[in-house]
């Protein structure tokens, strides 16, 4: 899951982030919203956490053609209103979800989750192919009942997999949804973690290579 945050408050944007890659999200963040619109411009995102009142461009002007383009990327807007006419002024720009500040982060996450599954064709909750079961909102993977514990990046890279249902995902597309825009686009990362992953997984191996193509679960 790739996620942006566009949001004003240095400190509560970094707070979001760290909290978020925890969660196994890759994130990008920025401080206004001509740079969110960039970002969006450049990237596919499956969630934009948004700050209403950002600088430079305001977020309405950031929601509203978002919501106009048919993009896929879901919007959670954050705002210090919390009264009745702004969550309805928020939601009739285009935006998915509304949360006031201050909020529990343990919301935000659901939230953000919850808005992630309506940017993509619908799955289950809870992710089982080949003998492997995940679970994202308890970020709990078990190969035949034995837990797994992996890294958030092989988290990441596997929940990808499983939610393709045994379609090729390829480097490229694990390389976007897994790290944020700060990666080396030729670095192996994709591969060493593949490497791990396969080795945390155990045998038989469940993830197939498919030479110039990427990698499946079949």
């Amino acid at each position: 899951m790739r996620v942006l945050i566009a949001e004003d408050e240095r400190l509560l944007a970094d707070t979001i982030a760290i909290g978020l890659r925890r969660e196994a999200m890759a994130v990008d963040v920025v401080h206004d919203g001509e740079s969110a619109l960039e970002r969006l411009g450049i990237n596919d995102y499956d969630v934009l956490v948004l700050d209403r009142d950002l600088p430079v461009r305001h977020g309405d002007e950031v929601c509203r053609p978002v919501a106009g383009s048919g993009a896929e990327v879901r919007v959670l807007m954050l705002t210090a209103a919390a009264d009745v006419p702004e969550r309805v002024a928020g939601l009739g720009l285009g935006a998915d979800d509304y949360l006031t500040k201050p909020f529990a982060f343990a919301e935000l996450i659901a939230r953000v989750r919850s808005l992630s599954r309506r940017a993509r064709p619908a799955a289950p909750p809870v992710l089982r192919r080949a003998g492997l079961t995940l679970d994202p909102a308890r970020r709990e993977v078990f190969r035949d009942d034995r837990y797994l514990p992996l890294a958030n990046k092989e988290f990441a890279v596997l929940e990808e997999l499983l939610r393709a249902d045994g379609a090729v995902v390829s480097a490229e597309t694990l390389l976007e949804k897994a790290w944020d825009e700060n990666i080396d686009p030729f670095t192996n990362v994709v591969r060493v973690t593949m490497m791990t992953l396969r080795r945390k997984l155990g045998d038989p191996p469940v993830i197939v290579t498919v030479p110039g193509a990427g990698y499946r679960i079949p």
